[in-house]
């Protein structure tokens, strides 16, 4: 009988001939694209970039022998990798592609997402990350389920975590599929296949040590071609921003006022409600929770966050310089615009035309690979934290209560990572249209109403009791996501409604203030004797998370 180790070889190998053999197959179904297709210089970078990953994922798979391999790689990444690969993890599609793709929109309301982006880091800093590393041991339900009931506490903390995953997962899958459609010229849905297929076989086979660092080598990619494109587009300005601005507003639509706040998001209300989303809803995503399990102790995951803040920062300044850069230089040539007057490739690709104007076809193969890599680190971080809420809060917490082996666990996990790919390929196809930094907007909006409440409750409130996290922390997702679906844009754009029945865009101000009303008031009315026990109990979760003991079972 073959060892399981052998299996997976196989198996891997199986997967591999696979990935690599989609590329002839998608090059027989091209398009006719009038972008970069058929760049020689791209296309070998973007292949050497998914050789390597590969490679490190076979390497990976020979150290992923346990549950704790495959969840945090042992607890034995440093805290200087480990900000590396939370920046990795962070800095996705959404930032490079999206966020440029907003600047280049809007002006300066496309800032509000970078600024809210990395105020986020503070919160995590002072309020979470110590408490989450020595109360925990792989999940965000770990946490929150110290003192509660396990069953409940975790159902909602999974089913949560799986809502976030996906939505998330959407914007993923379309920034890679336009990528790789643009960059070899072939159907869009095969593009989405392809991308699907290689964030399977990461998390499949490599966990978590794979995953940490295929997001290293991104980040540190990431940075070095936002440097460069910074460089060379202020090199045309004279290295100066003014200059760079000026030409901005010469070059765009709607000139002056780009640099006026107010052409993205036109009402206070929905400012504050994007500021407190993208803000709060950092401590709420589940696959950067699970960043903190990865390092040896609590000291070590705040060190990890101040090398994080220090890098995300670095990235996101570069790549406001790019948004504008992208109006300056790109928004009036008509080299990279198609014949009915939109940017080739779609607004969302105006940083790899931006890439090309200003380093050519090398850079531009170089900015496609980093821009590929990117998205393929952060599915890798989303399908990892969604297969662990199922495997490891629902199957061996829930359904197995503690019995279940980690030959079990881990099979689920496998089960679990193939279901996802399959769903976030069919997501990418199906949501190609929608801007993928709006739909990470949403995302947030959800983390912030549901996880971030219940955990942050957890670790400081000693009043919480089971009854109240699970309503409160269902409440405020059921109303993100319904208000979500009633704001102008879903009700209006997507489901073709006059009017909506939620007047603004985000839903995080409200579904915040519904999530911890409802923490609270089902909290204090809770009398069960359950209810007082989990009161008392929150004297020894200060004890244990003081000398960092985790709890086991």
């Amino acid at each position: 009988m073959k060892s399981p180790s052998t299996i997976r070889a196989a198996l891997f190998s199986v997967l591999l001939y696979g990935a690599l053999n989609a590329l002839p197959a998608a090059a027989a179904a091209q398009t006719t694209s009038p972008a970069h297709a058929h760049n020689p210089i791209a296309i070998g970078m973007f292949l050497l970039f998914v050789a390597s990953t590969l490679f490190i994922t076979r390497w990976a798979a020979r150290k992923n022998h346990s549950v704790s391999d495959h969840y945090a790689a042992g607890g034995k990444i440093t805290a200087f990798q480990n900000g590396w690969a939370i920046a990795g993890d962070y800095m996705s599609a959404a930032s490079l592609l999206g966020i440029s793709a907003l600047v280049f929109t809007s002006g300066y309301d496309g800032l509000i997402y970078s600024i809210g982006f990395l105020a986020s880091w503070p919160i995590i800093l002072f309020l979470i990350a110590e408490p989450l590393r020595n109360l925990g041991r792989y999940t965000l339900a770990d946490v929150v389920s110290y003192r509660l009931q396990q069953r409940p506490i975790r159902g909602f903390a999974a089913s949560s975590s799986i809502v976030i995953v996906l939505l998330y997962l959407v914007s993923q899958m379309v920034g890679a599929g336009k990528l790789v459609e643009l960059l070899f010229g072939f159907n869009y849905t095969i593009a989405v296949v392809l991308v699907g297929v290689l964030m399977v076989v990461y998390v499949f086979f490599g966990g978590m040590l794979a995953t940490t660092w295929i997001q290293i080598i991104k980040a540190a990619l990431l940075l070095a071609g936002a440097a460069f494109m910074a460089f060379m587009v202020l090199s045309r300005f004279g290295f100066s921003l003014n200059a760079l601005f000026a030409q901005a507003i010469v070059a765009h639509p709607k000139h002056a006022a780009i640099m006026s706040p107010g052409g993205l998001v036109s009402d206070p209300i929905s400012a504050i409600s994007l500021g407190l989303a993208l803000i709060f809803g950092t401590a709420g995503l589940p696959h950067i929770l699970m960043r903190f399990f990865t390092v040896r102790d609590a000291k070590a995951a705040r060190k990890s966050i101040l090398y994080a803040t220090g890098i995300v920062g670095s990235g996101y300044a570069l790549i406001i310089i790019i948004g504008f850069g992208t109006i300056a230089l790109v928004a009036t040539d008509p080299q990279y615009h198609s014949a009915s007057g939109g940017v080739i490739g779609g607004v969302n690709m105006v940083a790899i035309h931006l890439a090309h104007a200003v380093g050519g076809n090398v850079f531009l193969g170089f900015i496609c690979a980093v821009a590929f890599s990117t998205i393929l680190a952060v599915v890798a971080g989303l399908t990892l934290a969604g297969s662990s809420a199922v495997s490891h809060d629902l199957y061996a917490n829930v359904i197995r209560r503690g019995a279940a082996t980690d030959r079990e666990e881990m099979q689920v996990s496998r089960i679990t990572t193939l279901v996802l790919g399959v769903l976030a390929i069919l997501l990418g196809i199906a949501f190609e249209k929608q801007n993928i930094a709006f739909i990470v907007s949403l995302t947030f909006s959800i983390a912030a109403s549901s996880n971030f409440p219940v955990l942050l409750l957890s670790i400081y409130w000693r009043g919480l009791t089971t009854r109240g996290a699970v309503v409160g922390g269902s409440l405020g997702l059921i109303s993100a996501v319904t208000l979500t679906i009633l704001s102008p844009t879903v009700w209006v754009q997507v489901l073709g409604h006059a009017h909506a029945i939620y007047p603004y865009e985000y839903p995080a101000l409200f579904s915040m203030i519904v999530a911890f009303a409802g923490v609270y008031v089902f909290s204090v009315t809770d009398t069960s004797k359950r209810g007082q026990r989990e009161r008392a109990l929150y004297g020894n979760q200060l004890v244990d998370c003081e000398l960092g003991m985790v709890k086991q079972g």
